[in-house]
């Protein structure tokens, strides 16, 4: 499974910006190799990013999660951006999560049941079991048609109504993993940090 390693300038200025590829280059000392997924550069200034992301196949030792996710403190010594002010301390997020595990959709992971129709439609519908059930076993979850008088028509329309239903579990879950991910550039701490650096930016 991959890990992934997110790092944010949250909504702080162009030095946080730039902390955050100083940061990334610490941690590809550490942590090599990683591969770059996701970036989001500063819509101004060049060699600055609000967000970088790596992925890697590899166990990251806990010690090193440990050390680094927080907040990472950069202690400018020198700052290009604005010469004048007089604010050294620049605080950037390291998030730590995992790959989003999605079912694999095979047909082997589909049983189709067979169950009596209830309701209006004549002797055919009720007498004969035409309505069909589909359940996916790997999730548990599960879609009943019974739409056609046809026993194959139906179940031709409870698996196509089983793959949306998983698609749209699958969507759900990608979309709360962004909704995660994002928060983490509106919460984060300016203080406490895990780990201090001290140089130019």
């Amino acid at each position: 499974m991959k890990k992934y390693i997110q790092i944010t300038a949250g909504r702080g200025p162009v030095e946080c910006a730039r902390v955050v590829t100083l940061v990334a280059r610490e941690l590809l000392k550490i942590i090599p190799p990683l591969q770059l997924t996701d970036c989001e550069p500063h819509n101004q200034v060049d060699g600055c990013f609000m967000s970088i992301t790596f992925a890697t196949e590899d166990v990251i030792p806990p010690s090193i999660i440990k050390g680094w996710q927080g907040t990472v403190l950069w202690r400018s010594t020198k700052n290009p951006y604005r010469p004048g002010h007089k604010r050294s301390n620049w605080f950037v997020g390291v998030n730590f999560f995992d790959e989003i595990e999605l079912p694999q959709i095979e047909e082997s992971d589909i049983v189709y049941e067979t169950c009596r129709s209830g309701g209006k439609g004549g002797q055919n519908v009720n007498k004969v079991e035409t309505s069909v059930r589909a359940v996916h076993i790997p999730t548990g979850l599960s879609v009943k048609c019974s739409d056609e008088r046809s026993q194959s028509q139906n179940k031709t329309l409870a698996r196509e109504r089983l793959l949306l239903k998983l698609r749209q579990q699958n969507d759900k879950v990608v979309a709360e993993s962004r909704s995660r991910q994002w928060s983490n550039h509106d919460n984060l701490e300016r203080g406490n940090p895990v780990k201090k650096f001290s140089g130019p930016l």
